[in-house]
């Protein structure tokens, strides 16, 4: 099934286009934003976690941007060829019709050493005039962009990054300069013209001829459709979980293998507040159920890639497991804070994350649950990464009585209740392995009492018999959304407590199908989209089929508006986006919903 997104005249307010009006385009390496008018506003250069080359989506009014828009008012309709990541739009206007099709180009071996950034525009009906603008960044006024001619075009050079803009012979530049490019182009039917960015970082630069940017578009193509075919998912809402399957390897760099959590920085979780991350390294949480939900769609490279660089990295920079680290796998560096306006006035911008350093005790239960599903998808761990889960474990059984961050990363450290039955859970799939004769047994007695110790706490600290539901921490009775999470805890427990659990969640929580993250969220941020989703799985696993089956029809009418796409979090009141983009959470959480759904008895068919 094809998405579309259509919009007439769509519009910024004070600069700001909508978030759900973004499109991403990527390569393994990078990701740019494209809105719907047009213009590319968010585009890191060569990595996710490089400095912006655009950043006008933190900065309307003056930020860097590459826009490619009709002069006249027009209608516009947006859609991903099938099973691929590659964007195609099509521009309407009064004189004419026109389409543009972009992708940032790989080719046959896989991205190339430079970035390829295209947008191939052709002519449809009548006549229709685009207006183009590059405009590099300044990094926030640190480095000034300079032009250098060459005899092979001119390349725009900030800091160390070397840009050039191309285009073909009916383009017509009216300027090019320090700061940028403007230019026109008026197509006709059966034209075919092209404008595209050529970009490296402190080496030399290609410069392919036009026509080969072109062929690459369609070498692009055949690539994330042939990944697609590869593919082994076959149960229900197939097309759904594909596109959430493209969209997660947007996020999966080729590179190291690890994988981000989302492309963007800084985008809010409430309009106007202060609760803006960036979200541009690799959490050690995320990562884990990203590799989940490889493994459950059969993208086998992917995930055995990325447990290779989680367990890679964690060695290099342990004993302890950090909270995140920058894609290469070094330390992510001190956040800061530019002097940006930020989206819609929402400050501070960040670059950085000072999360690194927390304290997060489910961290164990992520990486022993994805080592138990690695090698339950038939694949075989080596002894480091044996000797890496058992020195985990026994982390988890010496520190579970800590207090920590919990999985918000909330400034307080508590006894998180969640954080405890991750640990449960660790211990529990630590002592399987060593049965199974993985991992050494010589542990494994110890693994087992000290996980009847963390059900005691448990079920003794953690429950309240007046909420009837677990609690998020011990110091209130506040609620916990990401329980959801922990279905598969205490199976020897009395299961009705979990279930209580969830009703008093979607009761307290809820906005209809949505969920806030836990109790007082609703004052600072929207719904957080993966909550619901993981819901639908806890359901499923708990026996409510058709609970769980209605819980994901609704959640699909309110987050597949955007060709699929999906940001961290809703408004409830308008349905509008909030929060970083692609997210990571919110894609992994609908491909296990809908796994979940596809294994039961009550599944009705495909989408």
């Amino acid at each position: 099934m094809t998405r579309c997104r259509q919009k007439t005249n769509p519009t910024r307010v004070d600069g700001n286009a909508p978030l759900e009006d973004y499109a991403a385009i990527g390569e393994g390496r990078s990701v740019a934003m494209v809105a719907l008018d047009g213009s590319i506003d968010w585009w890191c250069v060569p990595s996710m976690d490089s400095p912006p080359l655009f950043d006008r989506l933190l900065d309307p009014e003056a930020g860097s941007h590459f826009a490619l828009t009709p002069s006249d008012a027009f209608r516009v309709a947006r859609r991903y060829r099938d099973d691929s990541n590659v964007l195609e739009t099509e521009f309407v206007t009064a004189s004419g019709r026109a389409r543009v099709t972009e992708s940032i180009n790989s080719s046959t071996a896989g991205r190339q050493p430079w970035c390829e950034l295209a947008r191939r525009v052709e002519g449809l009906e009548g006549e229709v005039e685009f207006a183009i603008r590059f405009r590099p960044g300044t990094q926030n006024g640190r480095f000034s962009p300079w032009i250098q001619r060459t005899a092979q075009g001119s390349v725009h050079n900030i800091d160390g990054v070397m840009a050039m803009f191309r285009s073909s012979d009916d383009v017509t530049i009216e300027r090019c300069e320090d700061r940028g490019v403007e230019a026109r182009l008026t197509t006709r039917a059966d034209s075919r013209s092209m404008v595209a960015l050529l970009a490296s970082e402190s080496q030399p630069l290609t410069v392919p001829a036009i026509d080969k940017l072109d062929e690459r578009i369609e070498v692009s193509d055949f690539a994330w459709r042939d990944w697609v075919d590869k593919l082994t998912y076959t149960g229900r809402y197939h097309d759904t979980v594909m596109r959430s399957a493209l969209a997660l390897k947007f996020l999966w760099y080729s590179p190291s293998g690890a994988i981000a959590a989302a492309a963007t920085t800084s985008l809010p979780e409430g309009i106007g507040g202060t609760d803006n991350y960036d979200y541009r390294f690799a959490w050690v949480r995320d990562a884990c159920l990203t590799i989940k939900s490889f493994l459950q769609v059969g993208a086998l490279e992917e995930s055995q890639a990325a447990f290779s660089w989680l367990a890679g990295v964690i060695r290099r920079h342990g004993p302890d497991p950090h909270v995140c680290y920058r894609l290469d796998g070094e330390m992510i560096a001190p956040e800061t804070h530019p002097d940006l306006p930020g989206y819609r006035d929402s400050r501070p911008v960040r670059i950085g994350n000072d999360v690194r350093y927390q304290r997060q005790l489910g961290m164990y239960g992520d990486m022993l649950s994805t080592a138990s599903q690695f090698i339950e998808a038939g694949h075989v761990i080596d002894r480091e990464t044996a000797r890496l889960l058992c020195d985990l474990a026994n982390q988890c059984a010496d520190r579970w009585r800590l207090r920590d961050a919990g999985i918000w990363e909330r400034a307080a450290q508590r006894h998180y209740v969640q954080s405890k039955m991750a640990c449960w859970q660790a211990l529990t799939h630590a002592v399987q392995l060593a049965e199974a004769g993985y991992l050494e047994a010589t542990w494994k007695a110890r693994w087992q009492r000290e996980r009847a110790r963390i059900s005691e706490w448990i079920e003794t600290h953690g429950w309240s018999e007046a909420r009837g539901a677990y609690l998020m921490h011990t110091e209130a009775e506040d609620l916990d959304a990401s329980i959801a999470l922990m279905h598969r805890y205490g199976n020897e427990v009395d299961r009705e407590r979990m279930r209580s659990t969830y009703r008093v969640i979607r009761e307290e929580l809820g906005r209809g199908p949505q969920l806030y993250r836990f109790s007082g969220a609703a004052e600072t941020e929207g719904t957080f989209i993966a909550c619901s989703y993981w819901l639908v799985e806890a359901l499923v696993a708990l026996g409510e089929g058709e609970a769980a089956e209605q819980l994901m029809d609704q959640m699909l009418e309110l987050t597949d508006i955007n060709l699929g796409l999906m940001t961290e979090m809703l408004d409830p009141a308008t349905g509008a986006f909030l929060g970083n983009a692609p997210q990571g959470l919110s894609h992994l959480a609908q491909i296990g919903a809908a796994k979940a759904l596809s294994s039961r008895p009550w599944e009705s068919g495909n989408d």
